[in-house]
């Protein structure tokens, strides 16, 4: 082959490479979507704007407790896609100067509304979203306890480890699942 040939060789095989680059990069964008989905968009962002949180943690924390499953049900008895135990809501319906007798707790949007809720709460109390999380997935009295340690918390504010690995995980995922959706949507 003469050097035309094979310049002009290397020229088609580098365009097709940059073609195929191309499809692979905007495929694998639609694949992530179908992993990360957005979904019950009105009642995140209507919440998300109530409460001052941004679209991306909700749909984080969704995801990484039901993975958008309105019916999830935990081991422990948590409840919707945000995963609120009946007597949280009970506490929050009361700190929301609600009277409900009784919610429907896989209802999308009460769901929704009380996680969300519950979330500013948190991260209100603890000036730090990553705490805020730990105690969403630990309990408040639990994150107390560990601020209070100073082996955990040097500075009585902020969590400089978890001691629950499952806990530590968990304000892993939905941080980096914050950060996905960011970065996709």
């Amino acid at each position: 082959m003469s050097a035309k040939g094979k310049i002009k060789l290397a020229v088609i095989v580098l365009l097709l490479a940059s073609v195929v680059v191309c499809i692979v990069s905007v495929a694998g964008v639609s694949i992530y979507k179908l992993f990360y989905p957005i979904k019950y968009t009105d009642f995140v962002e209507k919440y998300g704007e109530e409460y001052n949180l941004d679209k991306e943690l909700i749909y984080a924390v969704i995801k990484t407790e039901s993975s958008f499953n309105s019916d999830a049900v935990s081991s422990l008895g948590a409840l919707g896609l945000m995963q609120i135990t009946p007597e949280t809501y009970d506490w929050l319906k009361m700190k929301m100067g609600e009277n409900y007798t009784e919610l429907d707790y896989m209802d999308a949007e009460t769901s929704i509304k009380y996680g969300a809720f519950f979330l500013s709460l948190l991260i209100d109390e603890f000036g730090d979203e990553k705490t805020a999380l730990a105690a969403y997935h630990a309990g408040r009295g639990r994150v107390n306890e560990w601020l209070s340690d100073s082996s955990i918390s040097p500075d009585g504010k902020t969590l400089e480890n978890i001691p629950y690995k499952d806990t530590e995980y968990y304000v892993e995922k939905v941080t980096k699942t914050e950060n996905i959706y960011r970065n996709l949507y």
